[in-house]
């Protein structure tokens, strides 16, 4: 099973990663106008000759910049995690992705396409387009990630770093119907992943918020990491997994 790890961006955070069993190291590129950070070219070269795999996370769209950070990168995925959704969580147009990601598979067809798909909170919304969205995408997919959905997201215009649960019994379907893998996403932290995971039964889960240090408020901290959630959090999905 995948244990997935983000906002990694030194080489120092991808090391203590890789000692502790994580197989997805996770980093992302925040601006494009200064894409190219050697600190996450170095954290990506880490894992090379190891049994984890990187992933990186572009926040931006435009194809030309795309493809010079995947050649200057060459990570094993490029994670993709734009909304889909409007905020009422109607199902936005797909063909602008869908080039996207058919255009990266044929340059750079050695590079992984993982997608992010919306999944509302329990009880939320109901008839929720997820799993439309993926039989849209999956031809040009290698791997889903399920992220919670809130209609007004905390990066505006992409999924993720909500730090709340989705609802499982969606993503559960999602697994069910997928032909690729599927990653749990969506605030699972040490404490709930072990039964997430026995819920959901996906191919790996994610973390980035519940794994992050807090400050003094309680609040997570973007970018920082807390270790000794990391290795609870390896312990409870192989837990899990066995």
């Amino acid at each position: 099973m995948i244990v997935q790890i983000y906002e990694i961006q030194t080489p120092q955070e991808a090391e203590k990663c890789i000692e502790l069993g994580v197989d997805h190291i996770g980093s992302v590129l925040l601006c494009q106008n200064e894409w190219r950070i050697p600190s996450i070219k170095e954290a990506i070269r880490l894992s090379d000759g190891t049994e984890s795999k990187n992933s990186l996370i572009p926040l931006f769209q435009d194809m030309d910049t795309l493809c010079r950070a995947l050649d200057y990168y060459r990570p094993d995925y490029i994670h993709f995690c734009e909304s889909l959704t409007y905020n009422d969580g109607g199902k936005k147009d797909m063909d602008r992705n869908i080039q996207i990601q058919s255009n990266l598979k044929k340059k750079f067809p050695e590079i992984g396409i993982i997608r992010s798909l919306p999944i509302p909170q329990k009880d939320v919304k109901g008839g929720f387009p997820t799993l439309n969205i993926g039989k849209d995408l999956v031809e040009f997919t290698d791997i889903f990630l399920t992220d919670t959905w809130l209609g007004n997201e905390p990066v505006h215009g992409y999924i993720g770093i909500t730090g709340r649960p989705s609802d499982y019994k969606i993503a559960g379907e999602l697994v069910q119907q997928s032909d690729i893998p599927v990653i749990l996403a969506g605030g699972l932290s040490p404490d709930n992943v072990y039964d997430a995971v026995k819920n959901v039964l996906p191919a790996g889960a994610d973390s980035c918020t519940k794994t992050n240090m807090l400050d003094g408020e309680g609040r997570p901290i973007r970018f920082k990491k807390d270790f000794s959630k990391v290795k609870k959090f390896v312990k409870e999905v192989r837990r899990a997994e066995k």
